[in-house]
Formats: C-alpha cells, structure tokens, sequence
C-alpha cells in the first residue's frame, strides 16, 4: 500500500491533550479547507489512514463521522468517504422575485436553477384549501381557511428544497392558483392579474437541523441542518397575499443579500 505524503496530512501530536481521533479529523478539515481534497474527491481509505496514523480503524471511524456530523464529507456505502460539494445554488435576494422574470415567464426557482447551469423539477404536489393555522392565519390578516400549495423542487434530480404557499380563499379559489400548474411565472404572475400588484416581501430565517420527515423528503446525509424560511408576499395596497413555509438543505443554497448602507 502506498504511504500518503506529509503534505497532504500530517502526523499526530503525542505531547496533546486532543483526542487522537479529534485530531486525525482537524487535519482532514485542514486538508479539505486548503483544497488537498476537492469538491466531490474520495479521501484516503480507513486501511490508508490507519497505517498513516498508527491507529485502530475505529479512530478513524470515529474521525469521519465528526466530520460526516460537521456536514463536510459523506460515505457511500462500499465506495469510501467523499468531500461534499459545495452549495451549487445563490439565492440572490435583491433579484429573485424581480418583475422582469415573471414577464418573462419564468419562477424564482427556474431563474436560480438556470443561473446555477442545473435542470429543475417540481414533484410531490399537493393543492387543497384547509384551516389556516394560527401562525398562518395571523399572518394573513386572521383569515379562517386557505388554499395550500405543496411541493417540492429538484435540481439535476436532487431535492433541495419543500415549500408550502397559503393563499387568502377569497383571492385564489376558481383561480389559476388552483390548478396545479398555476402558468408561467408561477403564482406570483397571477397574483398581479389578479389586481394584487406586488410591493415587497419580509423574510424571516433560522437554521436548524431537520426532522425525520424533512431528512426523509429532502433525503439529507447525516448532520446537514436546514434553512427554515417563512416569507410574506404583500400587496401595493399592504395586504398579504401569501405566506410561503420553506425548508431548504443548507448544503444546497448560498443566501446573499444586498443591504443599503444608509
């Protein structure tokens, strides 16, 4: 078996108070910040590894999943350990719900997918009117019941995120916003046929790690966190017209944003 050089990783301290498998983990996370390793590269093997190290091949299990739980690599079962990429998609905030889009046709999905060079889909839709939810009925100016619309995206096959819309009945029901392909430029472009001309939004965002359903629907790898975003669409007149429940997987997006300096 060929030794891996000093430089790509180094050797242990003997003199540390450091766990020998936490610092076999700090020199694989150097390793990968610094590029040895790329974006979807296989690391060295646990047989490599341990006889770099010196070590049982538990440690160096115990190595990968500290940072399998840090979201930086992942295992493929009878293949090894790889670098996870990087977030393919910017979700840039000062352009995404931008008119010029609509007009032409295309959703805030379909603009970031092509910018990002990967083909999007939507699958697991679901549209039904139900009770709004207190969250959600406050939200909308206490209304009683809404029309939902679920589903989620996919990039190059991959879901990378799930979202519900809640709709104010009395401005979707026997709309387009009903049927399940709401036409182009999605439901935002028939909110504004409809007379609801759009003025801005208000966005609230956290970081959490995910339930099982949300692991199972987004099928994220061990110890990935989600972007939990709840966003509010509101009218020239200052009504809210949607409320949208998104939960991203935070290796799939960079959020940027454009703040004034005033």
């Amino acid at each position: 078996m060929t030794s891996l050089p000093t430089s790509l990783l180094g050797d242990l301290d003997p003199t540390s108070d450091r766990a020998v498998f936490r610092q076999i983990a700090d020199q694989l996370r150097e390793a990968i910040d610094r590029g040895r390793f790329k974006e979807g590269e296989k690391l060295p093997s646990e047989a490599e590894l341990v006889e770099h190290y010196g070590v049982s091949r538990m440690t160096v299990r115990n190595s990968f999943s500290i940072l399998q739980g840090e979201g930086l690599v992942h295992a493929e079962h009878g293949k090894g350990v790889f670098v996870r990429p990087r977030p393919p998609v910017r979700r840039l905030a000062s352009d995404r719900f931008a008119r010029r889009h609509r007009e032409q046709g295309k959703s805030a999905f379909i603009v970031e997918a092509d910018a990002a060079g990967s083909h999007p889909q939507v699958d697991s839709l679901e549209v039904k009117e139900e009770k709004a939810s207190q969250d959600i009925s406050t939200r909308l100016g206490s209304v009683r019941r809404v029309l939902a619309r679920r589903r989620r995206y996919l990039l190059d096959g991959r879901p990378v995120e799930f979202a519900t819309s809640y709709l104010p009945l009395d401005i979707a029901r026997d709309t387009p916003i009903a049927e399940p392909n709401p036409g182009p430029g999605g439901i935002y472009a028939r909110l504004e046929e409809l007379g609801h001309r759009l003025d801005h939004f208000e966005e609230e965002i956290r970081a959490r790690m995910p339930s099982p359903s949300e692991v199972k629907t987004l099928r994220l790898a061990s110890g990935v966190p989600v972007i939990h975003l709840i966003r509010t669409a509101y009218d020239t007149e200052g009504r809210a017209v949607e409320v949208c429940d998104t939960v991203m997987a935070a290796d799939a997006y960079v959020l940027s944003y454009q703040l004034p300096a005033t």
